[in-house]
């Protein structure tokens, strides 16, 4: 099995990604609303990573990380979903095998889509067994490398490459909101905004079932708690990472827990105004824009949408009035 590098990434990575990115991500569109502007009352600059490849953002962190390490063995990975369709495309673009572990009740849309990329799929129970020891077994076995969903330096490296094209696209930001389940995004975001736009506020927003994030913002230590109970399946997480949380703990203001009524809000939101889909996971940090209104009037606030794979019928059901 390849030997997992451990360092944090820094900006100088972030940049690489984006080098190693162009062409094969897409460039994701900023969406912009007057009517959300005014009802928010602040400048809302929404980064679409639901219409990036696979459907969100994580195609970025895993491209990079199989593009710079990845050997003929192929790749294993965990996931609920959306890393583990970003790994299966990135690795039939790159031509190597792919092993994916993902829980039993992943949403449909995202196991079919693993599976049409060309991976192989090993299933489990997300309550009851531990996805990690799983697919770390599998890389033993085979000699697969092993690419952790979020806690991994080339991936992080590559989901900051989001908030670097978002500031290129619309310059300078008071705010810039992600979401937060392991922390890749989040962390990723941190090192380019702080870098390219030093002066900006950094929020994570995260499910209120799931809050290990703000718990260990809080207690200054990674808080571990049992898998959370929430419509955000992209974040259902039970501790940051080891590489991930000090960089969120160095940059990061604070850590938004948005509830499901909430995360249903601001989806039935951006379909009415922006005629977007975006999945739960995906609108956390614009769930937490909402929630912070009144301390963001007047700023130029960026957030995230990370993602848009969630199944039609569920989706319809969960917005409708």
């Amino acid at each position: 099995m390849p030997e997992q590098v451990r360092s944090t990434p820094d900006i100088a990575a972030v940049r690489a990604a984006a080098g190693r990115l162009e062409g094969v991500a897409h460039r994701t569109p900023v969406i912009t609303s007057s009517r959300l502007d005014s009802d928010l009352g602040l400048r809302l600059f929404l980064k679409a990573e639901h219409l990036q490849r696979t459907g969100s953002f994580k195609f970025r962190g895993a491209y990079n990380a199989l593009s710079t390490r990845v050997g003929p063995a192929g790749v294993v990975a965990f996931s609920s979903g959306n890393h583990a369709q970003a790994v299966a495309l990135a690795a039939r673009v790159l031509g190597v095998p792919a092993t994916i572990v993902m829980p039993s009740d992943a949403p449909a849309i995202k196991l079919a889509a693993t599976r049409g990329y060309g991976a192989d799929i090993v299933l489990y129970e997300r309550h009851t067994q531990d996805r990690a020891a799983i697919a770390a077994e599998i890389s033993e076995r085979t000699g697969a490398m092993l690419l952790p969903p979020f806690d991994h330096p080339d991936v992080i490296a590559g989901q900051g490459t989001a908030a670097l094209e978002l500031l290129d696209q619309v310059g300078p930001l008071d705010v810039v909101i992600t979401p937060l389940g392991g922390g890749g995004l989040l962390a990723g975001t941190c090192l380019a905004v702080r870098a390219t736009c030093p002066d900006a506020v950094i929020y994570g927003a995260e499910p209120a079932a799931g809050d290990d994030g703000k718990q260990s913002l809080d207690a200054g230590r990674i808080v571990r708690i049992d898998v959370p109970h929430t419509l955000a399946d992209g974040a259902q997480t039970t501790a940051l990472g080891e590489l991930t949380f000090p960089v969120i703990r160095r940059e990061v203001r604070d850590i938004v827990r948005v509830d499901d009524g909430e995360l249903i809000d601001a989806m039935r939101s951006l379909a009415a105004t922006c005629k977007a889909v975006v999945e739960p996971t995906g609108v956390l940090a614009y769930a937490a824009a909402r929630s912070l209104r009144s301390e963001l009037a007047g700023l130029r606030v960026g957030v995230i949408l990370s993602g848009g794979n969630v199944d039609l019928a569920r989706y319809a059901a969960l917005i409708a009035d």
